[in-house]
């Protein structure tokens, strides 16, 4: 066997996040990606506040381990040649440029539709390809704000609050992924290509249906309920230990209310009758009075002794984290969630780290497996042979400000 997506090849033009962690799963998964980069890199390679890395920066190598990257100027006659046969040579079209400037480049669906009819062409966009707000700017935290997210974190009075990570660009990546998957399987099946067009606000407000559902179909929308869970039960929030460190509970069906009374100590709780149903336990004056007693038993031991004697009783909890705590936490567990990774520094150093997998497991041929991180242009020269340019030709349009080919060109 192989890896679902051997044999297939992917030609991405996107750039910052979302794009690029879609071609990830992609990479992931056994393709072959080839990042398609202006001269000067994309711009994540010099994100985020660790300067030494500047050029292959931690947030780049999130999404983009196990590519190729060649340098292009597509404004070029010649850069945008070059583009056309790497698209006649790939199934997979990725682009997140604002709509318009892949068809102003002449590489738009129509025009490369032409160069391979089996082409799946995926569009990641803001707003998406079409309707009012088609070219308003897009970045994460923009969408976070403009698709309900900001406003539904915290408690009821906050101000709104922007979640901590990219969470916008990820999930919209992972969603592109999927459906570049499922064009994939409809092409091999039915023989058609495919035009895909995802919008970082569409995704959003899929990733937030819990959210956006019940104003859907109740005409409602939820109150924030801080670090308690929508079910609004005292036994599904946060409550500080021994040791200063939290633990978040997740005690919702009256099994666990139980199992969790057992676990602490307190089977008086169960003979209260105005405990007895998580709809008596959600009144205010019953949740006040159990959030109470759980604040005091939980002052009685460190985090991490609650985490491991309230999970054997059947008491869902857990242990917050910080994100090293985390990742340290599923080092070596034998699910292949962090492989390692080759990075080359531009100042020439060699590093290895790891990076987050794709976060399923495969019994074989699964996804991921140690790779390298790639320097900028660094695959253009194999790529353009590959082509049929030859060194000839290569050397002039390097010479010409065309591509971009790190020396020596061999």
């Amino acid at each position: 066997m192989a890896q679902p997506l051997s044999g297939y090849r992917v030609a991405d033009f996107s750039h910052v996040m979302a794009g690029p962690f879609c071609s990830h799963f992609l990479k992931l998964l056994g393709a072959e990606v080839i990042k398609v980069e202006n001269l000067s890199g994309d711009p994540m390679r010099n994100y985020g506040p660790f300067r030494r890395w500047d050029g292959m920066s931690p947030a780049f190598v999130a999404a983009n381990v196990g590519k190729k990257s060649i340098a292009v100027n597509l404004k070029t006659p010649d850069g945008a040649e070059l583009a056309r046969r790497l698209i006649g040579s790939c199934d997979v079209v990725l682009e997140n440029f604002r709509p318009g400037v892949m068809q102003r480049l002449g590489l738009g669906y129509e025009n490369c539709r032409t160069l391979r009819p089996a082409l799946v062409y995926c569009s990641i966009s803001g707003y998406g390809q079409s309707g009012a707000q088609r070219d308003y700017p897009a970045i994460d935290n923009i969408v976070q704000a403009t698709s309900g997210m900001m406003a539904s974190n915290g408690d009821e009075g906050d101000p709104p609050s922007r979640v901590g990570w990219p969470a916008v660009d990820t999930y919209t990546g992972t969603l592109a992924a999927l459906a570049v998957l499922a064009a994939l399987l409809q092409r091999d099946r039915f023989g058609s290509g495919q035009y895909i067009d995802v919008s970082m606000l569409d995704a959003s407000l899929v990733m937030l249906t819990s959210l956006a559902t019940p104003y859907l179909v109740a005409g409602q929308q939820l109150p924030r309920t801080g670090n308690t869970g929508y079910s609004g039960a005292p036994t599904a929030a946060v409550f500080m230990t021994r040791d200063g460190s939290r633990i978040a509970l997740g005690v919702v069906q009256d099994n666990q209310f139980a199992a969790l009374c057992r676990a602490i100590g307190a089977p008086e709780l169960l003979a209260e009758p105005r405990f007895a149903t998580i709809v008596d336990r959600v009144k205010p004056e019953n949740a006040r009075d159990i959030t109470t007693r759980l604040t005091a038993v939980f002052a009685t031991r460190d985090g991490v002794e609650w985490e491991r004697v309230l999970n054997a009783a059947g008491a869902p909890c857990g242990l917050v984290r910080d994100v090293a705590s985390a990742c340290e936490s599923v080092r070596d567990n034998g699910r292949h969630l962090l492989e390692p990774v080759d990075v080359q520094l531009p100042s020439g150093e060699q590093t290895r780290g790891d990076y987050v997998n794709a976060g399923f497991v495969f019994a074989t041929d699964g996804p991921g497996g140690a790779m390298r991180v790639p320097t900028l242009g660094e695959h253009t020269h194999e790529v353009m042979r590959a082509l049929d340019y030859d060194d000839g030709e290569i050397d002039a349009l390097r010479d010409a400000g065309v591509v971009g080919v790190p020396p020596p060109c061999t």
